[in-house]
């Protein structure tokens, strides 16, 4: 197909799931009414904690990717995000799903695409931790908790190859260059970005995965306080192979809903042929 129109969601998670689950769903239905075939939710969708992270009793085993097949029975939280696939007619992407990880002290933070009935389709899990001390003294370890994955994941969607990533992964280009060299033509960053990092980073990353892969992005985001000292910037957005933001959510819960059209990237490759000029150099 030569068009999609994509959503990227963008919500407040906090650690009460029933009502995390209950606002991804009504922002689901208002996307697919809206003519959204493929809606991102953002990272940690289901929960997102403040000082305490009750995400290892929250895990849940997640079943491999099927060629359509109906899959084994599922914990709550798929299940519940199963339905809503197959309520809204969409292609759901869950940006950041709990995993259960062999390890029980760490869970694996997944990104999840079902398909339209149901099924999944493929999972990605993060591969680049968030280890950081963010300005204002906060400090994340995600490597504490969350066991990293270690594969890029494309996959074929019904409109085009889709590459999977989660938030900080944005800031490693190779990733996003591995991405479309196994044929990726769409780049899901669903993220959970720090309102200290956010408000200087976010637009200028997204905007450069874009156009250094000539490549449409779309980033569902977490938004506001989600409790204790938790902020996340939001600014849920889409942007286009030129890196033209053509849809961005502003500083409220809603959508940021866009039309992906492959015959416009067809036409930003032919005439700006970057991606075919590419060298690789050897490390100096």
């Amino acid at each position: 197909m030569s068009a999609l129109n994509v959503a990227a969601l963008q919500l407040t998670s906090t650690e009460d799931v029933a009502a995390n689950l209950a606002a991804c769903a009504a922002l689901a239905r208002a996307a697919a009414a809206a003519g959204a075939a493929l809606i991102g939710l953002p990272e940690n969708f289901a929960y997102l904690g403040t000082e305490r992270d009750h995400r290892l009793a929250l895990a849940e085993a997640l079943p491999e990717p099927s060629a359509g097949r109906a899959t084994p029975a599922a914990g709550p939280i798929l299940t519940t995000m199963q339905a809503l696939a197959r309520e809204t007619g969409a292609w759901l992407l869950l940006g950041g799903f709990p995993e259960r990880a062999a390890s029980p002290t760490h869970i694996r933070n997944t990104s999840v695409l079902l398909r339209a009935d149901g099924t999944v389709a493929a999972t990605y899990r993060k591969i680049h931790l968030f280890d950081v001390d963010v300005p204002g003294g906060k400090r994340f370890r995600e490597s504490e908790t969350i066991e990293a994955g270690d594969a890029p994941v494309v996959v074929e969607t019904p409109w085009a190859t889709l590459g999977l990533s989660i938030c900080y992964d944005l800031r490693f280009p190779e990733l996003y260059r591995a991405l479309v060299a196994r044929g990726a033509r769409l780049l899901a960053v669903p993220s959970a970005f720090t309102l200290e990092t956010g408000k200087d980073h976010w637009r200028v990353l997204l905007r450069a995965r874009a156009i250094e892969n000539q490549a449409y992005v779309f980033a569902p985001a977490q938004f506001g306080h989600h409790g204790g000292n938790r902020r996340s910037w939001g600014h849920a957005m889409v942007v286009d192979p030129w890196g033209a933001v053509i849809a961005e959510c502003g500083d409220h819960a809603g959508f940021a809903l866009a039309t992906v059209d492959f015959e416009y990237q067809d036409r930003v490759r032919a005439s700006l042929p970057s991606l075919a000029h590419r060298k690789v150099l050897n490390e100096c």
